[in-house]
């Protein structure tokens, strides 16, 4: 199948499956009482906060899907080392995925600073840069994965200082990078998660297809590091997907990448172990074939969620899986944007300007939700899972059972109450139902191995 064919074999599979509970709606991970938490630097204990975390609401029509959340994960955040005196703030994000998103086929949409796509968690991700430049002149960008490496977190993620009502302390949490902890890689780039661990958003299993990690504001789905060798055979091999985008093999930086010779007053650095390769945005060069992705980072491929298939972007790591340029989307988005995620920047104003019409529906959805009244109820995390699943259990609890979707027992165990953790990974991929009995009576709720 060319990709001409099947990029219309998708659009027609799309346009058929809006009006079902696809993905774009059933992939978020719903608040189930979790709040945020964070470190204090010289303190292993994180404190935890009264502000809801994960996504509060998910609203849908046919044509798009509009997402509420505080923008703070379920995993502990904080300290940033590099003095970044914010927080991981409240910040009342209402963001827009349309439910068919098309290739733009016209002039390409730059990715801009500030959020670019959103997380399943609710958590907004930004490009590569850190908003700084070599001299101040706009042409050498620096890379934030590089300059700001100190001030990650063990999840590799630090706010940016929303000067708005809640000032410094109400940060605008984010990711630039692959949402996984420093310590998943092979060649730690900080020793951060020693002191301050945390779970980050999902741990790359080199044996499985990553989870769908989110949504870039094309609508197009963003997956973890790992995929399909073969894009569109799902049951070739699992490989590390890599971007096409490489370091440039120069020692001055007197050049841009598509041959442009700089006046001397716009050199930027000479590389040297004070400025490396790969510091500044510009040190990076699209080779068509090098990789697995285009210059977007993204291909059409086979996944877990889009069995008929989908443009996706990856988020890259190289080798020892730490994260690898452009990260999340390259420098342009490969579809239609929603450009009214994109809020105006300047204290006081709202972070997108979404609005979310009168006609939509409430998913009120199995994946990341209880389903059992908010006084009892099981609450399984993390939900969907690629084994392990910490479960908090109803006061009362004497039993708990894991079944099949069918009801059937697979095991059982003794509990009293309180939490428990239950590993998963022996059974097949697919939805298993927790069912938890005790004084207060039977309670379910519904798991997604991945």
């Amino acid at each position: 199948m060319t990709a001409r064919s099947f990029a219309s074999a998708l659009a027609l599979l799309l346009v058929r499956s809006s009006f079902a509970q696809g993905p774009e709606i059933t992939s978020w991970i719903l608040n189930q009482g979790e709040t945020g938490s964070y470190y204090v630097q010289g303190n292993s204990t994180p404190v935890v906060t009264s502000t809801p975390a994960n996504v509060q609401l998910v609203q849908y029509s046919t044509d798009n899907v509009y997402i509420s959340a505080t923008g703070i994960p379920a995993y502990p955040t904080a300290p940033f080392l590099d003095g970044n005196p914010s927080l991981a703030g409240s910040n009342a994000y209402i963001f827009r995925v349309p439910r068919v998103p098309q290739q733009q086929t016209g002039t390409l949409t730059d990715v801009p600073l500030g959020h670019i796509g959103v997380l399943k968690n609710g958590v907004p991700i930004f490009n590569a840069e850190d908003a700084m430049s070599y001299n101040g002149q706009g042409i050498w960008l620096r890379n934030a994965v590089y300059w700001e490496n100190d001030g990650m977190d063990c999840s590799k993620g630090h706010p940016a200082p929303n000067m708005g009502g809640g000032g410094l302390q109400s940060g605008r949490y984010h990711h630039h990078q692959n949402p996984a902890p420093f310590s998943t890689a092979s060649v730690l780039l900080s020793s951060i998660c020693t002191q301050y661990p945390s779970t980050g958003l999902y741990t790359p299993d080199p044996a499985q297809h990553s989870p769908l990690l989110g949504y870039a504001f094309d609508g197009f789905p963003i997956y973890g590091c790992f995929g399909h060798s073969d894009p569109l055979d799902a049951a070739s091999p699992i490989a590390r997907i890599e971007s096409s985008w490489q370091p440039r093999n120069i020692t001055v930086r007197q050049t841009l990448a598509d041959g442009t010779t700089l006046p001397a007053n716009q050199y930027g650095p000479a590389v040297s172990p004070q400025y490396p390769i790969g510091c500044y945005i510009q040190d990076f060069e699209f080779v068509s074939g090098s990789g697995d992705l285009d210059a977007h980072n993204g291909r059409f491929c086979v996944t877990p969620e889009y069995p008929g298939g989908t443009y996706a972007y990856f988020a890259t790591v190289d080798a020892d899986l730490n994260s690898a340029y452009p990260y999340f989307i390259g420098p342009t988005y490969y579809g239609v944007v929603a450009t009214d995620n994109f809020g105006v920047p300047g204290p006081g104003n709202p972070p997108t300007n979404v609005s979310v019409p009168g006609n939509v529906t409430t998913w009120t959805g199995t994946t990341g939700i209880a389903e059992a009244a908010a006084a009892q109820r099981i609450i399984a995390s993390p939900n969907p899972t690629d084994g392990l699943v910490r479960l908090v259990l109803p006061e009362g609890t004497r039993t708990y059972a894991v079944c099949d979707i069918a009801g059937r027992e697979v095991r059982r165990g003794n509990a009293t109450g309180g939490v428990r953790v239950e590993d998963l990974s022996d059974l097949a991929p697919g939805t298993w139902l927790i069912r938890a009995e005790g004084s207060g009576g039977s309670f379910t709720t519904r798991v997604v191995r991945h």
